[in-house]
């Protein structure tokens, strides 16, 4: 068959050539020579001149429209006819040279063999310096030396991916994009202040909230030196070096006892907060600074100590082994440079992809799968969509056939798009699906044909299956157009994706199903072969058109801004009743088509955007060039207010196109670090839709982690957790890890190493204790000492000394303190572990209590934890403090992870249970009674009930509007000055159908009776704490909807990648539902208190339930509860 194929597929653009060529000859000899840029270049090669000693040299006049890989063949051809050093031409290929050029005093490697010469940088630069001859050094390709490879191996461990097998690849993409972040790490080392970096403060950029406005004036700060202190009053305006001196005048005369000797001064130290691996240092007051803030917040003593500063040696950064490459490498010409019109077609060499007007084609040969699934009379058939971001630009599929091992088509399907109109970052999906043999075919190929047009993300799709009961088994992705440009040619035989069973863990199928990776499973996965047309020549999507508008685009962009000066009165309140929906509201086609015939209008409101952009015909050419030059020219965006929610609205699974990708990314480029930390787990998500490995956003999040130890910790852990959990994105981010850890430093280095090494050897242990005590409920004794026997053991046999906390970087904890280390009594048999405090400054003698849970993905519960961590500072901007308790937690591996022990904490069941045992849920007293007890003085217990009136309201809002509210007494904890919070969100996410759904027995949160008991009322009575905390509730849930499109995005971005398969559009609408979109403020604060009254009516219900568990003693404590 690939003959045929190869005669069918000669390229389009060369149909009319003859007819066209006589008439054109004429014209070309005066232009032609000019478009075609000679380039004077020298070559400087790899051999010398026997007689000099210097290098030999060739100088060559180069067509700009070769590619790199013709011009070294022409350096080879000239020199072996020469007959110069003919042992060394003709014993090599010029594969065996890489090109080096000088830019700045940096070598750069022009590394893309594909590339077009003309559209490289050095030919810009050379220009620049009006240079008539460029300089390109041939240099034998560098070999990686012994030490380079093992540092390789050292980097993988840690990545936990070899980055560099490429076995599982189509093309070159990871290689390149390794070599291409070279780029930004080089640019931001080199900006890189090495003592802020060694020190990395960790500063809030938000103003000082109205509680704690009761301390502006004086602080007082206690400052250690040695064995002894000393207490300063400072302004809190106060820099650290004001600190400082503050602190130098107060002591001159006692030096001694300080241990401070008389030759230094202020400039030789540093304050570091006692017992935390936080600097006081730069130039903004002591109130900006995190800890400090903290403190305040909760009335502690604010201890720090003196020292000299670290060495900023430690941070070292291993040399490179690679050159940079040329800065535009993978960047395409310009649609003029690349076009066949009006050249000599023999001095053609690459093709542009808007001379293409056939339509887009791929022929499926077939499919092959090593074993059936188990069901044998399946009939199966591939649907094959072209979509961009989730719009479906194209769709077709074969017939069906009877489900065997291997099953051919062999036949072209050919698509409703032109090859023109493919944009960068086109996925073909390719979708296996099966269905039941129908005996009346006729009826049942019919209803085959509805599951048509539906979204890939389930929709409507998903209800016409069931006619024909037809499934999606497999699926895979191709790009159409590469990194670097090119249209895909020839054949691909691409190891498709299984579709997870219901039994699976599904949870990030949504995200998974964009992956443009193929499934590295290659032994046993489905395999489906498909050829693409063939060209002679490389066919490249132009980064441009030069000079005016194309054709009669530029007249409907004229007509179109004579419309758009006068938008009348009654389409303008169209207009902005479209722009003020929330993100997740559909739009009508004539919705889209109002927002494009007054795209100018749009651009001057960046809230429009998100719909502007969503209404771009993406498979049009002609609409997406004039979207990017509505964007090129607008500067609206880079002039307006930063609104975080808007910017990740851009950057969702909606849009895949650079142009606005990069447009948001550069609005987050003002985020300061600790809004960006706010938002990173989020952001790291965000990659995933991504099309390419390289994109703006994996830039972005590789420089702030470069310049904050901080967010490369964080980043760190999220990259590595996703490595180890998701196949489907491995290659991706082990790729951005490795850029990071190149750049981050022999300090964080060693740091990570530690950690990785500490999770290693705990993991064993925990898998060791689940084998010996499985299926049994209760922990005997037995085997919490085999636990301790194991620590023992691994403490003497090399643990590290100490490792920075996971989930809390600044904490350093030391050896393990294995007398109170036990075994959990849940189902997954989690480590209850507690470690020594490592830092020697440190006042508390309290140990590090660390769960370590085998088994759970923690990735869940990290998404809920880090949307509350943001509801918390929406609420501080209003100055609210609801005392959220969002606890350390943080995914390290498969599986696996590490919580945070809230010290002085007990869920509600326990405190139940602990008094009458299993009808404790019936008295509503326990609750109130537990507090009075922990609490020393009557004042102690009247801020212990005040701080659980905003917590419970804090968290009955907040878990609302997430939809996780209906929670047991055993995932609802208190601690003993009050503060309530809930735990283990994951578990619900699990299984979030059940919880959407609101169903008859469903609360919307937890508000029962023995916490109404603790406001002081019960029944239908009121109380001034119950009115605060209805008070606080509604302030809460109102200071929430104002940030409405914000956690709308980052409801269902979570859905997106961490939730299990959405089959409807009512999962992403609750949120819409729960914060009342849309309605005037008054009707949400009433909604809100209606929810309340619910909670009132059904609590006894719902502690009714609570009883049964105790009583029935399912489950014999979640997580939380220790042996």
């Amino acid at each position: 068959t690939n003959v045929s194929d190869e005669e069918e597929s000669q390229p389009v653009v060369l149909r009319e050539e003859n007819r066209r060529r006589r008439r054109k000859m004429k014209a070309f000899t005066s232009t032609f020579s000019v478009a075609m840029d000679q380039i004077a270049i020298e070559f400087v090669l790899p051999t010398t001149t026997k007689s000099s000693r210097s290098p030999d040299t060739l100088l060559l006049e180069v067509a700009g429209n070769w590619t790199v890989e013709q011009v070294k063949a022409q350096v080879w051809l000239r020199v072996v006819a020469t007959n110069l050093c003919p042992e060394f031409y003709q014993k090599y290929s010029p594969d065996h040279c890489i090109l080096l050029y000088q830019k700045k005093g940096n070598w750069c490697e022009i590394y893309d063999k594909h590339q077009v010469f003309q559209t490289l940088d050095c030919i810009r630069y050379w220009k620049a310096l009006k240079k008539d001859v460029g300089k390109i050094h041939l240099t034998c390709r560098p070999q990686p030396s012994e030490e380079s490879t093992q540092y390789q191996r050292y980097l993988n461990y840690l990545i936990g991916y070899d980055v560099t097998d490429v076995s599982n690849v189509h093309d070159d993409e990871l290689e390149f994009t390794r070599r291409k972040l070279l780029t930004p790490r080089k640019i931001e080392l080199a900006d890189r202040d090495p003592k802020l970096y060694s020190m990395d403060p960790w500063i809030t950029s938000k103003h000082l909230p109205e509680y704690l406005l009761f301390c502006i004036g004086h602080i007082l700060l206690v400052i250690h030196r040695n064995k002894a202190s000393q207490t300063i009053k400072v302004s809190i305006d106060d820099t650290p070096v004001q600190v400082l001196q503050t602190f130098f005048t107060k002591i001159s005369n006692k030096r001694a006892l300080l241990g401070v000797p008389e030759d230094v001064c202020e400039a030789d130290y540093v304050l570091r907060v006692c017992g935390r691996e936080e600097y006081i240092y730069g130039n903004h007051p002591v109130r900006d600074f995190h800890w400090v803030r903290q403190c305040l917040k909760n009335g502690e003593e604010i201890h720090l100590v003196l020292e000299s500063a670290p060495n900023p040696g430690q941070d070292l950064v291993q040399k490179e082994d690679w050159a940079q490459v040329d800065d535009c490498t993978g960047v395409a010409g310009t649609h003029e440079q690349l076009t066949i019109d009006e050249k000599d077609h023999e001095r053609v060499f690459t093709i542009s992809l808007w001379d293409c007007h056939r339509k887009f084609r791929v022929k499926v040969l077939g499919i092959d799968i090593p074993a059936l699934p188990r069901n044998p009379e399946l009939i199966v058939y591939v649907e094959a969509s072209i979509f961009h971001g989730q719009q479906l630009l194209a769709q077709e599929r074969t017939s069906s056939k009877a489900f065997t091992e291997e099953v051919l088509w062999n036949t072209w399907l050919e698509f409703n798009i032109r090859i023109r109109d493919l944009p960068k970052g086109a996925r073909l999906s390719l979708q296996v699906s099966c269905g039941k043999a129908q005996t009346q075919i006729s009826k049942g190929t019919s209803s085959y044909q509805d599951n048509g047009g539906s979204p890939v993300g389930g929709g409507s799709g998903s209800h016409d299956c069931n006619k024909t009961k037809s499934r999606l088994l497999y699926y895979v992705n191709l790009l159409l157009v590469d990194h670097r440009s090119l249209l895909r040619q020839g054949e691909f035989i691409l190891h498709m994706w299984k579709m997870p069973e219901k039994t699976e863990d599904n949870s990030s199928v949504n995200a998974d199903k964009l992956t443009s990776a193929t499934n590295p499973d290659k032994a046993s996965s489905m395999a489906v072969a498909i050829l693409l047309d063939k060209y002679c020549y490389p066919v490249a999507l132009p980064k441009s058109r030069e000079g005016k508008e194309a054709g009669g685009e530029g007249r409907e962009a004229e007509g179109g801004e004579r419309g758009q000066r006068e938008m009348p009165n009654h389409l303008r309140k169209q207009f902005e009743a479209i722009v003020e929906t929330d993100p997740l509201h559909p739009l009508s086609q004539e919705d889209k088509e109002l927002l494009w015939h007054f795209r100018e209008e749009c651009m001057r409101h960046p809230r429009a955007y998100p719909k502007l952009l969503g209404s771009v015909r993406w498979g049009r050419q002609e609409a997406v060039l004039a979207t990017h030059r509505l964007l090129e020219r607008s500067s609206v965006w880079d002039r307006s207010v930063l609104d975080v929610g808007l910017a990740m609205q851009l950057l969702d699974c909606h849009y895949s196109d650079a142009h606005v990708r990069s447009m948001a990314v550069r609005k987050l480029e003002t985020l300061g670090d600790d809004d960006v930390l706010r938002y990173l787990l989020q952001l790291v998500q965000a990659v995933k839709f991504e099309p390419y490995h390289d994109s703006a956003l994996a830039r972005f999040l590789l420089k702030r982690a470069l310049r904050s130890k901080r967010i490369g910790h964080f980043l760190f852990w999220f990259l590595r957790s996703e490595i180890a959990q998701s196949m489907h994105y491995q290659q991706r981010y082990a790729v951005l890890l490795e850029a990071y850890l190149r750049g981050c430093g022999e300090d964080m280095l060693q740091d990570f190493r530690r950690q990785v090494e500490m999770t290693e050897a705990l993991q064993k242990v925990t898998r060791e204790i689940k084998a010996m005590s499985a299926e049994k409920y209760d922990v005997s004794a037995q085997v919490v000492f085999q636990l301790r026997q194991k620590l023992e053991n691994l403490q003497t046999s090399g643990l590290p000394e100490s490792f920075r906390v996971p989930y809390d970087p600044g904490l350093r904890a030391g050896a393990l303190v294995v007398k109170q280390c036990k075994v959990m009594a849940s189902k997954k048999r989690p480590l209850w572990l507690q470690f020594k405090r490592a830092d020697p400054t440190t006042l508390s003698s309290d140990t590090i209590g660390v769960i370590f849970k085998d088994g759970d993905d923690l990735r869940q519960d990290m998404l809920i934890l880090q949307i509350l961590l943001i509801m918390e500072s929406i609420w501080e901007e209003e100055s609210l403090d609801l005392s959220l308790l969002p606890y350390g937690c943080i995914s390290t591996g498969n599986k696996i992870g590490m919580i945070e022990i809230v010290k002085d904490a007990t869920t509600i069941a326990n405190i139940q249970q602990s008094v009458v045992g299993s009808t404790g849920a019936f008295k509503d007293e326990i609750l109130n009674q537990w507090l009075r007890d922990k609490c020393v003085s009557e004042e102690k217990f009247q801020q212990a009930v005040e701080r659980f009136v905003f917590s419970c309201g804090g968290y009955c809002v907040a878990t609302y509007v997430l939809g996780v509210g209906d929670r047991h007494n055993d995932n609802i904890m208190i601690t003993e000055s009050g503060n309530l919070f809930h735990i283990d969100f994951g578990h619900i996410l699990g299984n979030y159908k059940s919880f959407l759904g609101i169903s008859k027995e469903r609360v919307p949160f937890v508000l029962t009776p023995d916490f109404l008991y603790v406001m002081g009322t019960s029944g239908k009575k009121s109380s001034p704490h119950f009115q605060k905390f209805q008070d606080v509730c509604v302030r809460a849930y109102l200071a929430l909807r104002h940030h409405t499109n914000l956690l709308v995005i980052l409801f269902s971005m979570m859905l997106m990648t961490g939730m299990p398969q959405l089959t409807s559009k009512e999962d992403i609408e609750y949120i819409r539902e729960a914060l009342t979109v849309g309605r005037p403020e008054e009707e949400a604060q009433r909604h809100l208190l209606d929810q309340i009254e619910i909670c009132r009516d059904k609590g006894w219900t719902v502690q009714f339930n609570w009883f049964l568990h105790l009583v029935l003693g399912i489950k014999q404590g979640v997580d939380k509860r220790s042996a």
